[in-house]
């Protein structure tokens, strides 16, 4: 499995792209005028508490209050309200927390009016972006992520990640934190510090607690409210999360990011330092590694897939609900029940790269082709969690019901990524088509099929639209040419005026339509 991140930088925003073996599966962008980024960590005053809703509202710096709600104050509130106090008054000039007193844990079920006060300044992090109508969510439990380990202040909990399968592994890693551990944090090992040695967690923590004094530094003479301490840029916060020997190139065509990222590869690492690279062409950076075509390919109300099969996305307002249709499949299966099984399986994989490609979240209702057979089900099942096991958003997958129907639930944290596929019809004023690149691969779709059918033993015609006809046949090697080379057979294209934009039939030598 090859990796790479595409990085594109605009004068609004920049865009990341990573890609699996060439297939786009992440797609992110960030904003210039984005200033509350998931990470980020505010000094903010309380506005008011609602004990209806055991939570308060917290002025952040966003035209809406921050939700925060009891259960995410974390045990530890009051010693962190304490040591913000005597940092704010210059009474506490060590942020190290060996010598700081640390006081009682809060109530779990306690009530929001018995810890929190109106105008009291905490500090809080974001832990879900603006979205819609409504304000960021935030937590005051805070934690600083770096490549191997999360610092979490004012506790003194070691614990593992979960996706380390290895107990031998889990319980040297434990042994190796708690000895390099300073008191007063608690740490995360997360799942990439597997096989890593003491110096690599050690020097990961110096630089986490560096991070923390610094923040702490600001705290004295900081307003309300501010932030107090950035997350990383969207790039360094992808490739702290899933950089892995698997990556083989990372792109930037802006030489200012082209350093920032090559710096922080170098960090982190050194040895892969070589696959960070400039890109210069004259091509768009998307265009050159094909990120733009799968872009309108992939967002959009259908999403299909190979041999006719496809997925058709709704979006309301509880919940996302995909339809997995096997189209006018034509396929070797024995029965019914093995088609179904085939195309559940492909669908599946492609749900898993929808979801993390446009960061949907909440409600996920899959209506996958119905299956008799219960071992069908569970294979069905067993591939969705193997396909979505890379998902960096906490998710949860039932199985198959009755009906065929799985729900999914998926963590949201910033608002969906929603491209306009679709462009303006140049032959029809205010109206809207599929994107003509999109046509182009559904052409080479319905070509496929034709082909391998029985229906093509009499001639294939293409009838189209006189500018897609010269797309297709001009150039060297065209279009046209490559379908000759791959299917042995020569498809007659024929223009036709009065067709539309993007209308097109095939049909035979004697004028009968073909039906993909």
């Amino acid at each position: 499995m090859n990796r790479e991140l595409i990085v594109r930088s605009t004068p609004e925003a920049v865009d990341f792209a990573l890609l699996k073996d060439g297939k786009l599966t992440e797609l992110h962008k960030e904003e210039d005028n984005n200033n509350f980024s998931v990470g980020d960590i505010f000094l903010a005053k309380i506005r008011k508490p609602v004990t209806g809703l055991n939570a308060a509202f917290v002025n952040v710096g966003y035209e809406k209050d921050a939700f925060l709600h009891y259960h995410d104050l974390g045990p530890q509130l009051s010693s962190m309200l304490k040591f913000i106090k005597k940092v704010r008054m210059g009474k506490l000039k060590d942020f190290t927390l060996k010598d700081f007193p640390s006081e009682k844990d809060i109530d779990k079920n306690g009530s929001i009016n018995d810890v929190l006060k109106a105008n009291q300044s905490l500090l809080v992090q974001i832990v879900k972006e603006p979205i819609s109508t409504k304000g960021p969510r935030i937590s005051s439990e805070l934690s600083i992520a770096g490549r191997y380990l999360v610092m979490v202040p004012f506790s003194d909990r070691v614990s593992v990640s979960q996706k380390i399968a290895s107990k031998e592994e889990k319980d040297r890693l434990i042994r190796l934190v708690k000895s390099i551990k300073p008191k007063g944090f608690g740490v995360i090992i997360r799942t990439v510090a597997e096989g890593k040695k003491v110096a690599e967690l050690d020097k990961d923590l110096q630089n986490l607690l560096v991070k923390w004094t610094n923040m702490c530094k600001k705290l004295h003479k900081a307003h309300h409210p501010s932030k107090v301490l950035m997350e990383l840029n969207r790039a360094s916060s992808i490739l702290r999360d899933v950089f892995n020997d698997s990556f083989t190139g990372i792109h930037i065509d802006d030489e200012t990011l082209y350093n920032q990222i090559k710096d922080y590869v170098h960090e982190i690492a050194p040895e892969k330092e070589s696959i960070v690279k400039q890109y210069t062409g004259s091509a768009p950076i998307f265009e050159k590694f094909g990120i733009e075509r799968q872009i309108k390919t992939s967002f959009g109300r259908t999403a299909s897939m190979s041999r006719g099969a496809y997925l058709v996305i709704e979006h309301t307002e509880a919940l996302h609900v995909i339809d997995v249709n096997s189209g006018n499949r034509s396929n070797k299966a024995k029965n019914q029940e093995d088609t179904a099984l085939e195309v559940n399986l492909l669908a599946a994989s492609e749900i898993a790269r929808q979801l993390r490609l446009r960061d949907m979240g909440g409600i996920i209702v899959v209506d996958f082709i119905d299956m008799i057979r219960g071992e069908h089900r569970r294979k069905l099942f067993d591939h969705l969690r193997d396909e979505m096991k890379d998902d960096r958003a906490k998710h949860k997958i039932l199985p198959p019901s009755k009906f065929g129907l799985v729900q999914i639930t998926r963590q949201r944290v910033r608002p969906e990524m929603n491209i306009k596929t679709s462009e303006e019809n140049p032959n029809a004023t205010g109206e809207e088509v599929e994107a003509p690149i999109v046509l182009i691969d559904k052409i080479h779709s319905d070509v496929e099929r034709i082909v391998k059918g029985k229906q093509a033993n009499n001639g294939i015609i293409l009838n189209i639209h006189p500018f897609i006809a010269a797309y297709l046949t001009k150039g060297f090697p065209s279009i046209r040419s490559k379908w000759f080379k791959t299917y042995k057979k020569w498809i007659k294209i024929q223009p036709r005026d009065a067709y539309t934009y993007l209308e097109y039939r095939f049909k035979d030598k004697d004028g009968k339509t073909l039906n993909p």
